[in-house]
């Protein structure tokens, strides 16, 4: 039986200096500020006003110098304009990978799986009865010769075919992603925060594919009442705008930029909280934000529908409770075959990486 000893926190245990305390707590201000470092620091102090984050011998002050020699912010000295680098861009995809993921080891869900280290075909723990076609290398000679034993003794020893077991192997593949999120003015709207969880997502995609799926890409496209690319180290600063949501010409962009990847398996992640409301025709744009417009509609059924033709599935995180959204994703996955979940702000990344993780493993015979 288990035995656990609980004793009181004492803050003074905590070994972390004060300059790495006040930096994990910065680029979290980074994300919900878009890099902007005035106003993550301008929070900063009023947090430490708050909950008194320094003391006497370490202020904001030596932290922001710090943050300068360090190498997490570049000062220009002819405006003093304070801009963060390339280091705190990989620094803010670091600690959103470690939050999602840290939720995710201890959601109840239990489905993410994991890889082990290695290259090729990985081991798997299941194990089956020998099939004709089977190679030497699958055989599990451990288990099959304990069975030898146990069905013909020490004595008489020896292994016939039924007492062989196969060792499955996983085969992980190489996958395209491309990841969309919606930037329309709904994802800051009712006093609801919805755009941040959505970029600590991306980032996080971003940096577990850069760090450990080296091989796949990803590519990050954003959609309001147009759709365009942007880079990885460009999601921090990323912020809705007033835009209306063209979900076709998202989808258009995501289905060019997959028709250019070699990778036979490709997929599209598409985050939103509305339903599409925006069509571009020529140089005009189409908008219907009341219900939802049939024209609109068919454009996208007609795209879902293209996407399963090329093998593409979608898989459509809605953030928002909408019954007109409900109603087009239902409709949508129908038609392309697709994934659909709706995810509340604090389990989003859990749902996009148990997908993301899931699409990416297959068992081998």
């Amino acid at each position: 039986m288990k035995q656990f000893h609980f004793s009181k926190y004492d803050p003074s245990e905590n070994t972390k200096s004060g300059f790495d305390k006040l930096l994990d707590l910065f680029l979290q201000l980074l994300t919900f500020t878009s890099g902007d470092v005035n106003e993550a620091m301008q929070w900063l102090n009023e947090l430490d006003k708050e909950y008194g984050l320094t003391d006497d011998e370490y202020g904001i002050g030596d932290f922001l110098e710090d943050l300068k020699e360090k190498g997490y912010i570049d000062e220009n000295r002819q405006n003093g304009t304070i801009k963060i680098t390339s280091k705190t861009e990989q620094g803010i995809r670091k600690k959103s990978l470690e939050e999602i993921f840290g939720k995710l080891k201890k959601t109840k869900q239990g489905n993410h799986q994991t890889y082990k280290t290695g290259q090729g075909d990985e081991i798997n723990p299941d194990t089956r009865p020998f099939q004709f076609g089977d190679t030497m290398e699958q055989i599990d000679f451990t288990a099959s010769i304990r069975n030898a034993q146990v069905s013909h003794g020490i004595d008489s020893f020896r292994m016939a075919e039924d007492d062989l077991e196969i060792r499955e192997t996983d085969f992980k593949s190489q996958t395209s992603t491309v990841l969309m999120i919606d930037i329309s003015h709904s994802m800051i709207l009712y006093g609801e925060d919805r755009i941040t969880p959505a970029k600590k997502v991306a980032m996080a995609l971003s940096e577990l594919i850069l760090t450990k799926y080296p091989k796949d890409t990803l590519d990050i496209v954003v959609f309001g009442n147009d759709a365009w690319t942007i880079d990885i180290k460009d999601l921090p600063y990323l912020q809705v705008g007033p835009y209306h949501t063209n979900t076709v010409a998202g989808l258009q962009l995501a289905m060019e930029l997959l028709r250019k990847r070699r990778n036979p398996n490709k997929q599209i992640f598409m985050i939103t909280d509305g339903k599409p409301t925006c069509l571009k025709t020529g140089n005009r744009y189409y908008k219907n934000s009341f219900g939802i417009d049939r024209k609109i509609l068919n454009r996208c059924m007609s795209l879902a529908t293209q996407c399963k033709k090329l093998k593409i599935p979608v898989t459509t995180f809605m953030i928002a409770s909408d019954p007109y959204l409900q109603k087009f994703v239902q409709e949508f996955t129908e038609t392309n075959n697709g994934k659909a979940f709706f995810a509340s702000l604090d389990k989003l990344g859990a749902f996009i990486f148990r997908d993301f993780e899931s699409g990416k493993r297959k068992t081998v015979y």
